[in-house]
């Protein structure tokens, strides 16, 4: 059990080492790409080790069980965003929604006891029942919707998904560590508005992104690769709906790159 305390808190450095890095870095570049798998790794490896001790030692299990399940399943699913299984698919997707379905009624149930204690269940407050269960079934209701379709996500709806993901797994790790266990850093610095500073910029960077890509559906500056054998950025400007975006997707050069089979499209001004 010592290993997995110790293989939980390498793992949550790296992942919010990394996860800073992917959130800053230019996004869809080498640093973004390789932060962000890494990130990835770090939080399955996290994740399962707080699964772990809440399982087998009973640490407040009724929040850490949820909230690892649920930070694996966003990691997981952000990935499978970006980068498609090539087999199975479909059923990984009703395995993911199945999952956030779990954590969102669990989480909830313990969210409507706590209120029924007086906002308490057993020592541990609502908030983080009700946000866990909040989170967890709009996820699960993105999944079905997308499975319903029946096809993939492409332009700013696939990267909506891909952020909005990833972020709040980012948060998740973030208020754990600087708000969770500020008892471990060290006093002269362990001031709450400060130790707030770092979630909430999460939260902050994330809601620009999603306004960025899903409002006013701007990839100036994106890095963005193929997928499923079309380029992301032609899907991008077909989803946006104006000609203009037609018209340069059409363009001879735009056309020779398609072409050689460039796998990478820079999008400067969309």
């Amino acid at each position: 059990m010592r290993m997995t305390y110790v293989l939980h808190i390498a793992a949550g450095t790296l992942s919010l080492v990394c996860g800073y890095l992917a959130l800053y870095s230019a996004k869809g570049g080498v640093v973004h790409r390789r932060s962000g798998t890494v990130f990835v790794y770090a939080m399955l490896a996290m994740g399962f080790a707080g699964f772990t001790m809440a399982a087998v030692r009973d640490v407040a299990p009724a929040l850490n069980i949820p909230a690892a399940l649920l930070t694996a399943y966003l990691v997981i699913t952000a990935l499978t965003t970006v980068r498609p299984v090539e087999r199975g698919a479909r059923s990984v997707d009703i395995g993911a929604m199945l999952v956030a379905l779990g954590v969102g009624v669990a989480s909830l149930t313990f969210a409507v006891e706590a209120f029924a204690n007086g906002g308490l269940r057993r020592g541990m407050p609502a908030f983080p029942f009700v946000m866990f269960g909040v989170v967890a079934m709009l996820a699960a209701v993105g999944d079905w919707r997308m499975i319903r379709a029946g096809v993939a996500l492409e332009g700013t709806a696939r990267l909506a998904r891909h952020l909005w993901r990833m972020c709040f797994a980012l948060f998740i790790a973030a208020l754990s560590f600087f708000i969770g266990q500020a008892q471990v850093i060290p006093k002269p610095i362990r001031i709450r508005p400060l130790l707030a500073v770092p979630v909430v910029l999460v939260v902050v960077t994330m809601l620009y992104w999603l306004w960025r890509v899903r409002f006013r559906r701007s990839l100036r500056g994106i890095v963005l690769g193929s997928h499923r054998g079309h380029p992301v950025g032609q899907a991008a400007r077909s989803g946006r709906g104006n000609s203009r975006g037609t018209q340069n997707a059409q363009k001879p050069q735009k056309d020779a790159e398609t072409a050689s089979g460039h796998s990478r499209t820079v999008l400067t001004k969309l």
